[in-house]
C-alpha cells in the first residue's frame, strides 16, 4: 500500500484536477505541483477565476452557448451574418470553428447527438429550439457541422427531416481530404467521402 505523502486538501486537489478531460491521475499530480509551486502567479488568480465563473457562467438560452450574459455574446453580435446558422454538437466545436475563423455567421449547438444504444432521443438535444429558430422567419441557411459520425449523421438526418417543410437551405460540412493530408494515411472511409464530395477544377 502506497504511504500517503500529502494532506487530504492536496489529495483533493489532485482527485479534482484528476477529472478533467485530458489529465490523468499522474497529469494531474504534475498540475497540482505546479500550481503549488506557483501560488502566487496561478492558483490565486485561477480560485478567483474559477468562482467567477461559477457565479456568472450560464447557458444562452437561444443558441446553447456558454457565457456571461444571456442571450450571449454570438447571437448579439450585429456584425454577424444571423441568416446563417451553424449547428454544431457540443459548445467546444463551436469554440474550434471560431478559432478557424472561417466564417462569421450564427451558431446553434445541439448538446450532443442521438444515440439511442445510450438512451439519447430527440427530446434530450436542443433540435426544437432550432426548429423554432428557424421557424420565426429570417434564416436562410442551416449549416449542419456535426462530427462524422454515425450518430452525427444520424442527427444530422433527423435535422434535415425536421426542417423540410421550412423555407431554408440546408448544407453540411465537406467531409474528405484535410489540409496537408496524404492520401497513403488516410483512412478508407474519409477517402470514400473525398471521392463523394469531388468538386470541379
Amino acid at each position: 500500500m502506497a504511504k500517503r505523502v500529502t494532506g487530504p486538501e492536496i489529495e483533493k486537489l489532485i482527485q479534482l484536477l484528476a477529472k478533467v478531460p485530458g489529465l490523468g491521475p499522474r497529469s494531474a499530480r504534475r498540475a497540482a505541483l505546479h500550481l503549488i509551486k506557483k501560488r502566487e502567479q496561478l492558483m490565486g488568480p485561477l480560485s478567483h477565476a474559477l468562482g467567477e465563473a461559477y457565479d456568472k457562467v450560464k447557458v444562452c438560452s437561444r443558441c446553447g452557448n456558454v457565457d456571461t450574459s444571456d442571450p450571449c455574446t454570438v447571437c448579439t453580435d450585429e456584425r454577424r451574418d444571423q441568416s446563417v446558422i451553424i449547428v454544431v454538437e457540443d459548445v467546444s466545436d463551436l469554440w474550434a470553428l471560431e478559432r478557424a475563423a472561417a466564417m462569421n455567421a450564427a451558431y446553434h449547438v445541439l448538446g450532443g447527438t442521438l444515440s439511442p444504444l445510450d438512451g439519447v432521443g430527440p427530446d434530450d438535444l436542443n433540435i426544437k429550439s432550432l426548429v423554432d429558430r428557424v421557424s420565426e422567419g429570417g434564416i436562410r441557411e442551416i449549416i449542419l457541422a456535426v462530427n462524422a459520425t454515425v450518430e452525427g449523421q444520424a442527427t444530422a438526418h433527423f435535422i434535415t427531416d425536421r426542417l423540410s417543410d421550412l423555407p431554408v437551405k440546408i448544407t453540411r460540412l465537406a467531409h474528405g481530404v484535410p489540409v496537408g493530408g496524404e492520401l497513403d494515411y488516410l483512412d478508407e472511409g474519409t477517402l470514400t467521402a473525398a471521392l463523394r464530395a469531388r468538386t470541379v477544377i
